[in-house]
């Protein structure tokens, strides 16, 4: 007996409608699996851009040096008697550094008689390796007045390896590369076994600046540099762009031009960058007169660059108090200015803060407007005052990752992870304040 559904509400599964609602979920489905791998193919890229960066930069936190043994006493008269400051500087003055190196490395490996494997053996270390030696020197010169008792023994020295000795130890080089000859592998196998050869922090890396040796190359002078700029930058835009802001939101009056200063503002923050680099050459390097390549000109530079940013997020700030609070303000008597700085900016704080520490992050972050200023020169010195030739971190990471030596290549994934570390950290900051000081209404 066929039982007949005689309830009008119940659709078959042949009607139209039926079908259309199985279509619907499945196009729903589809939507979410779409949108899943997109997010799951985001977070594998991102995972890969990660892992390549580090992969290849972890290895610059870490210096090769090789251990030699300097015979000081060979390069002193052994006589006994305190030394006057005019006797050390003599001393110093005529000290040939490099020879006392390669002498060195001459006796580490004595059997080596060839002028090809002797060049060779001069390679195994850095060509500013004798800083570390004369840095020695210096040291016991100011600490000791007898040069019997002070240069009379020999001094075990560990030297940084050249860039090429480096790498192969590291396992950066591969066994068949001509980069490295056989020879200097053997070198290097030999130290290994006699403990001659190992890997240290490479501290040098954070307390150096610039150099046209990768092992002796640093980023504190493009940190200093960065630093600068951004007191620089934030000192000039911070207060500007909130009186600004403050002005536009709370005071102006409506009028045309008003509208066309908000137009034009909100058009400037989404200018390309390196127009605001012309804008600091002309302005500040040719009109002004001011030093190119300073910090001070960068400050500048990136200030103009995320003044409309600063205004833009102050603004939206401001505007999310509600107009409550200033009605009843002003019904207990306040004045204008009061209500603004006394009842509304404090509670808009929290969204000026986060937008101003998203501008340093993105401000930290730039570097076309800076290469337009000059601070693209290679800067060897570690700036000490504002108007001092300096550069910027990211800047450093541009002349470092168009260089050819390997030693370069790692030191730019170095100095890459140094730059996110800052960013993420500016970044969570601004998160945390949001999150601890945002006021919902």
């Amino acid at each position: 007996m066929k039982n007949h559904n005689t309830n009008p509400f119940i659709l078959s599964s042949a009607s139209p409608s039926h079908r259309g609602i199985i279509k619907r979920k499945w196009a729903e489905r589809r939507f979410m699996v779409y949108g899943y791998s997109s997010i799951i193919v985001s977070i594998l890229f991102l995972l890969f851009l990660f892992y390549t960066i580090f992969s290849q930069g972890f290895s610059a936190f870490l210096q090769t040096k090789i251990l030699v043994e300097v015979k000081l006493g060979k390069y002193f008269v052994s006589e006994a008697g305190p030394m006057t400051v005019a006797e050390k500087k003599e001393v110093l003055k005529n000290l040939n550094y490099r020879i006392m190196v390669s002498e060195s490395l001459k006796n580490t490996f004595p059997n080596a008689k060839s002028r090809m494997e002797i060049m060779q053996i001069y390679s195994l270390v850095s060509r500013n390796s004798y800083l570390k030696v004369k840095e020695i020197v210096e040291k016991r010169l100011r600490t000791e007045k007898s040069l019997k008792k002070t240069f009379i023994q020999n001094v075990r020295v560990w030297l940084p390896a050249s860039t090429v000795i480096d790498m192969a130890y590291k396992g950066k080089i591969p066994e068949d590369s001509t980069k490295i000859s056989t020879a200097q592998r053997g070198y290097i196998k030999r130290l290994q076994e006699e403990g001659k050869i190992a890997k240290f922090f490479n501290r040098g890396f954070f307390t150096l600046g610039d150099s046209r040796e990768p092992e002796s190359a640093g980023i504190l002078g493009s940190v200093m540099g960065s630093i600068f700029t951004i007191i620089i930058c934030m000192l000039t835009s911070l207060p500007l762009g909130l009186a600004a802001a403050i002005y536009l939101q709370e005071f102006a009056p409506k009028s045309r031009l008003k509208s066309i200063v908000e137009l034009a503002i909100n058009n400037l923050a989404a200018v390309p960058s390196i127009v605001f680099g012309l804008l600091g050459l002309a302005l500040f390097i040719t009109f002004f007169g001011l030093p190119r390549s300073s910090a001070l000109v960068g400050g500048f530079t990136l200030a103009i660059l995320v003044l409309p940013v600063i205004i833009v997020t102050s603004r939206n700030a401001l505007a999310s108090v509600p107009s409550t609070i200033r009605s009843a303000a002003i019904g207990l008597g306040a004045s204008k200015m009061q209500v603004v700085f006394h009842h509304v900016l404090p509670l808009s704080l929290p969204g000026i803060m986060t937008g101003s520490i998203l501008s340093v992050a993105r401000a930290l972050g730039e570097t076309a407007p800076l290469l337009m200023i000059g601070m693209v020169a290679f800067i060897a010195d570690i700036p000490s005052k504002l108007t001092d030739p300096a550069t910027a971190l990211p800047v450093q990471i541009y002349i470092w990752s168009d260089l050819p030596e390997m030693g370069f290549q790692e030191k730019t994934s170095a100095a890459i992870i140094i730059l996110l570390l800052f960013l993420v950290t500016a970044n969570s900051i601004a998160i945390y304040l949001r999150k601890k000081f945002e006021k919902k209404w």
